[in-house]
């Protein structure tokens, strides 16, 4: 395992994060409590130090808690706050100041911990101020509950103005960005990859299999319920919805599976592989030990660049307007005088790797 800086800190994070919300009994996808633990030590064992949760993942909190007690020093460990499974209580959820400490406390208790490493944002409301947010989680920074901060699920003019504010004001900023980001899902590449490249902002991915979709166990003949010997998430209600049973989707499934084969690896760890050359730090959610080994191994190779190009044109997205109208070649000749090739810019180059 290797490791990175998260963000614009000296923050020291595993190449691979273990999501933990399948750290809990009576879903189709979820695990008993020994194997969980037998999911941690597999992670932390191979160095992998980076564990995400949430205040909304029902027991996962309280079994990581006590997973993470002879060890709590060297986890970097990270949990959200926003959401709540509560419904007869109109300030349990949302992004203010109110639901934030009742969050924080109440995940403190359930970890066994007195601070958070990384408290992530889970998903903007739409109502708090900005400057509510960021400065309820600077006072939780000050008084070292939390000790950084990261925000997920929200648009990437709400997240750079959340952090130019935060520099004004000297108060903290988000060093993390956590998005959905897949070969399947890919529309991040529009705003917030550039938006976290120039912000210099650590970017981690959910659901970076696609719900299992690109773990090779689904075919457009055998992707139900009654066809598949395992439970199956695209039936689940909740993580069904996240991928569209489409003709690209399954070319995408189909190039993944292609590609594992001819260099000996699994479909899942191809699709690992390609994003951690995006410079993402996937998450990965697995329910049992052999998953975990699994996809432990996405960091024992690497794609080679005939590879990685496959996979992009597969998967390639429309940018939209004005990435489109801008990359037009004769929008570029208007703007560099037809010299663009005769200009060394990093910036420029970073920004279009990006892009694909």
């Amino acid at each position: 395992m290797r490791y990175k800086l998260l963000g614009k800190s000296g923050l020291r994070v595993s190449g691979l994060c273990l999501g933990t919300m399948g750290f809990k009994e009576g879903l189709n996808w979820g695990s008993s409590q020994a194997e969980s633990q037998k999911i941690y030590d597999i992670f932390t064992e191979s160095g992998g130090n980076f564990i995400d949760s949430s205040n909304s993942y029902g027991s996962s909190e309280q079994w990581l808690g006590e997973f993470i007690a002879t060890d709590r020093g060297r986890i970097v460990l990270a949990t959200k706050y926003t959401g709540s499974n509560l419904t007869n209580d109109i300030n349990s959820s949302g992004s203010h100041r109110k639901s934030m400490v009742r969050s924080v406390e109440t995940s403190l208790k359930r970890l066994h911990t007195d601070y958070i490493d990384l408290l992530w944002l889970n998903v903007w409301d739409f109502m708090t101020p900005v400057q509510e947010v960021m400065r309820a989680l600077d006072d939780m920074i000050q008084q070292g509950k939390i000790l950084y901060i990261g925000v997920s699920n929200a648009p990437a003019w709400i997240v750079a103005q959340a952090n130019t504010l935060a520099e004004l004001r000297g108060w903290s900023a988000f060093i993390g960005l956590q998005i959905e980001y897949n070969l399947i899902a890919r529309e991040v590449e529009r705003e917030l990859l550039p938006m976290a490249q120039a912000l210099g902002i650590g970017v981690t991915a959910w659901t970076p299999l696609a719900s299992g979709w690109l773990t090779g166990k689904y075919s457009r003949h055998n992707c139900t319920v009654s066809h598949t010997a395992q439970p199956n998430r695209l039936d689940d209600p909740i993580m069904g919805h996240f991928v569209e049973r489409s003709d690209r989707n399954w070319l995408i499934a189909e190039e993944v599976s292609k590609i594992a084969q001819e260099i000996g690896q699994t479909p899942a760890q191809v699709a690992l592989n390609w994003l951690r050359h995006q410079n993402v730090i996937p998450i990965i959610g697995v329910r049992t030990a052999q998953q975990a080994k699994e996809n432990l191994d996405c960091c024992n190779f690497n794609l080679t660049e005939e590879h990685i190009h496959r996979l992009n044109r597969i998967s390639e997205i429309e940018l939209g307007y004005p990435h489109d109208f801008l990359a037009s070649n004769i929008v570029k000749k208007f703007i560099y005088g037809g010299m663009l090739d005769l200009i060394d810019v990093a910036e420029y180059n970073t920004l279009a790797k990006i892009r694909g």
